[in-house]
């Protein structure tokens, strides 16, 4: 229901079509709105309820937040941007950094030659690739200052000028699932997040985020409050569309593309049906960019960033003390501890925590192993 409609004394109520229309990505992206967004990171988002096609400018947005339930139409709507980004701009221009650990979605655009590696879908990477992000926008901006740039674009017309090699393509960063990294580091995560949020833009770096639980401790405020733009889909419950959007009403959306598009200049969202793009239409782009450019190999950047291969989950011996510091910590005003209790307080891997308990042991800080797994006394305890 809206009321009042903008502009006229009148309440309006959106009924649904009865029958159900699809609204194709190649649709909206020849749409004459789509051609007259004269920039090269425009991105075609759907329809209105009037058949309107919606386009938006990513550069200007900075940054894209995504939420709805499983099943709303969320996943589309990433792969329809990374579609409609790698069908307008060659890899020299754009490249992606592609992150999915529901490993089922984008893992569809490996071989793209715009994408930087693959597709990570291991937690343990992820963290890392992140942390490459924000040491390429610092890269980026000690750049900018010694070429006196203010920004990517005029960094890339003075490159061209002096050297074109020197030319900075922009990067697309896509997450697919963002709960699943809150859980696993929520404060290293949201540091980084919010730290490439405030200051990659003059970079040319862009953050497009999706979840599927929008609660308050997945989409903190912190989070929120540098994601200007949001898409919501349908959520499970008013709460969950309070967060996303500061207001109700994606809870009663209808589903498979039925969604709400808060833009980063608007103060009420406006209802849209996003593009659909199939698996078979993101295959032909994909075998239609490696047949163009097909010596063109994308390597990983944050690779020599990844820990030795056979070895996954080994600490530096300094992330090691910081953790042994930090159980130490844990002990006061405990009487018992177990390995189990720091692997979920210190979010680490159960080999991690024996290995500190087993310092801490040596260290005369907690008792010997007791009998059947019951936790360890600590030694000096509520002190």
């Amino acid at each position: 229901m809206e009321a009042p409609v903008p502009g006229r004394s009148v309440v309006g109520i959106e009924v649904p079509n009865d029958r159900v229309s699809r609204v194709s990505l190649r649709a909206v992206m020849e749409s004459d709105a789509f051609a007259a967004m004269d920039s090269p990171l425009a991105i075609a988002l759907g329809e209105d309820v009037a058949g309107t096609p919606i386009v938006a400018d990513l550069s200007t947005m900075p940054h894209l937040l995504i939420a709805g339930t499983t099943g709303s139409g969320k996943s589309i709507c990433i792969k329809a941007i990374a579609t409609c980004l790698a069908m307008t701009n060659r890899p020299d221009q754009l490249r992606f950094v592609m992150i999915d650990p529901k490993m089922v979605e984008l893992v569809r655009f490996n071989g793209l030659p715009h994408l930087l590696g693959h597709t990570e879908v291991e937690l343990d990477r992820i963290g890392r690739v992140l942390r490459w992000v924000t040491h390429e926008m610092d890269e980026r901006y000690r750049r900018f200052a010694a070429a006196g740039a203010r920004h990517i674009d005029d960094y890339n017309e003075k490159a061209v000028r002096s050297d074109p090699s020197q030319q900075l393509p922009r990067i697309v960063v896509l997450i697919d699932e963002l709960a699943d990294l809150m859980m696993l580091a929520p404060e290293e995560t949201e540091r980084t997040i919010c730290r490439i949020a405030q200051m990659a833009r003059a970079t040319g770096i862009h953050l497009v985020v999706a979840t599927q639980r929008p609660s308050v401790d997945v989409v903190t405020g912190l989070i929120k409050a540098n994601f200007p733009a949001r898409i919501s889909f349908a959520t499970a419950s008013q709460v969950d569309s309070r967060v996303i959007l500061d207001m109700p009403g994606a809870e009663t959306l209808l589903g498979k593309g039925d969604m709400l598009y808060l833009a980063a200049d608007a103060g009420h969202p406006v209802r849209l049906q996003g593009c659909y793009v199939s698996e078979a239409e993101i295959q032909r782009v994909v075998d239609f960019w490696r047949q163009q450019l097909p010596r063109w190999v994308s390597e990983a950047p944050w690779e020599s960033m990844m820990p030795a291969a056979g070895v996954p989950s080994a600490l530096t011996s300094q992330e090691e003390d910081d953790l042994l510091q930090q159980a130490i910590a844990l002990l006061r005003n405990r009487e018992t501890i177990s390995a189990s209790y720091l692997q979920r307080r210190l979010r680490i891997a159960y080999p991690t925590a024996a290995r500190l308990m087993e310092r801490l042991e040596e260290m005369g800080l907690v008792g010997p192993p007791e009998a059947a797994g019951r936790p360890r006394r600590v030694i000096g305890g509520e002190g």
